[in-house]
């Protein structure tokens, strides 16, 4: 029997291995929105501690993908792949036993950056061992898992923390990782197929600096400004966060006019369309992902709802995505093209009015007020969702498809780590002041600024497809 007969033959058991570290990757980076309360009464967590808790390990997760993808192209994915999942598995239980809020805080940024040495090869492995007419099956099961993976993690962990398990608090939404992680890397070993390593393939690791510095330079004063009060260094954060991510533009070319590999390459950039995609990604993500853990700060903070009935609530946003995002991969998108992205952008909204509108006096709050905005509000989600980077992708030649969706899905999750940021200093703010209902309607005016300039970028990206002219020019 050949390798490739081999691996043909487990196929479907590769899906679930693959699938099964992506679901913890995307479950950690929102697990832990529920567990404020927990944080804060057993660790002493404050408000900025709180968001680096949630908001830093999608920072790193996102500072590091592009790099685990290069990592992958001179070690081989499945060498990496592997790395990453033991990595992950035992900063999972160093989350679980942080003695303190600060080594909680250090050890999600490790966990985040070992998620990147996975996140980027689950597609690379589906293609490797399927064969074309069955891709399209793997990518069904492969899209929902993609979707809801992140907005799942509320429900989840909501569930968990109440749960207690061995009197364990919010301490189990880290060690149940273990058992998944150890059974994972078990099989991972025996199953995924082998590649060959090119170790002539030279890592940028001075283009990696550059850009985990710059996302770390632009988080810090967003979430640490509003405590401090706004001095100085927090505007010269920001500046030389800018300026980073500008010298590594221009040192990704000088590595190519050295004829080594570059972590990204600047072509991409060419596309005018393609950089209006990156930014519509940026608004877009920064401003679901911010609302939506706002709402459960809102449950728990302000209406004393446990981490199950927060998690319970969340319900609502996870079906609206899950109906989205069906309709959109399954019939919209094709049909609508780009068009499908403006529909989702006014449901979301109309969601976020919704809310606004619906959220009565702090006394007479009832959930049902704000269901139907979540589920209008998630719904929108998945329509976007499932749609949005194919249609980014269709501006850029087939050559460097792979670059792009790496530097789109690093945009992703920094601009969910920023959200996290900017929508959390706007809730606590008013939280400090005793008006928790007013702070939840500023976050929602927020995100319809924010969905709202998503709205207009959506009109400039390509209807269907286009034959990539951009380039000529």
């Amino acid at each position: 029997m050949t390798s490739e007969t081999a691996v043909n033959k487990h196929r479907w058991l590769i899906l679930g291995i693959v699938l099964a570290a992506e679901i913890m990757d995307l479950l950690d980076s929102t697990i832990v929105n529920v567990a404020g309360p927990s944080l804060k009464d057993e660790l002493g967590a404050t408000p900025s501690a709180l968001q680096w808790v949630i908001g830093g390990y999608t920072l790193t997760l996102g500072a590091g993908l592009v790099l685990g993808g290069r990592l992958a192209d001179r070690y081989s994915r499945r060498n990496v792949f592997l790395l990453g999942l033991v990595s992950f598995t035992i900063t999972s239980l160093l989350c679980a036993i942080a003695p303190n809020i600060e080594s909680l805080i250090a050890f999600r940024l490790i966990q985040g950056f070992a998620g990147a040495m996975v996140l980027p090869h689950v597609i690379g492995f589906i293609r490797d061992v399927f064969p074309p007419e069955e891709l399209g099956k793997a990518f069904a099961v492969f899209g929902p898992v993609f979707g809801l993976g992140g907005i799942l993690g509320p429900i989840i962990g909501g569930f968990i923390i109440d749960g207690d398990i061995a009197s364990t608090g919010w301490r189990a939404v880290f060690l149940v990782n273990i058992p998944i992680g150890v059974i994972n890397i078990a099989l991972a070993w025996k199953y995924l197929p082998k590649h060959a390593t090119d170790h002539s393939i030279k890592i940028d690791l001075l283009g990696s600096l550059l850009i985990m510095s710059s996302s770390a330079l632009l988080l810090l004063p967003l979430i640490q400004g509003q405590e401090a009060g706004w001095p100085l260094w927090t505007f010269l954060s920001l500046g030389a966060s800018l300026f980073g991510f500008g010298i590594f533009a221009l040192q990704q070319r000088w590595v190519i006019s050295r004829k080594n590999t570059p972590l990204v390459n600047p072509d991409i950039f060419k596309s005018k369309t393609y950089n209006l995609g990156l930014a519509g990604i940026f608004t877009f993500f920064a401003g679901f992902t911010g609302v939506y853990l706002i709402i459960t700060l809102f449950l728990q903070i302000g209406e004393g709802y446990s981490a199950r009935g927060a998690g319970i609530a969340n319900i609502a946003i996870a079906l609206g995505t899950a109906i989205g995002g069906a309709l959109s991969g399954a019939v919209l998108a094709d049909k609508f093209g780009t068009r499908v992205l403006q529909m989702g952008a006014c449901a979301q909204i109309i969601g976020a009015l919704l809310l606004f509108f619906a959220l009565p006096d702090m006394q007479s709050f009832n959930f049902w007020h704000i269901a139907p905005g979540m589920l209008v509000s998630g719904f929108g989600t998945g329509l976007v969702v499932a749609a949005l980077f194919d249609a980014i992708l269709l501006a850029i030649k087939d050559e460097l498809v792979g670059s792009a969706s790496g530097v789109l899905s690093a945009i992703q999750s920094i601009a969910s780590s920023v959200g996290v940021a900017i929508f959390g200093t706007i809730f606590f703010n008013k939280v400090t002041t005793g008006h928790i209902d007013q702070g939840f309607r500023n976050a929602l005016l927020l995100q319809v600024g924010l969905v709202s300039v998503f709205l207009v970028i959506t009109f400039f990206l390509p209807k269907k497809s286009m034959d990539n002219t951009e380039y000529a020019h």
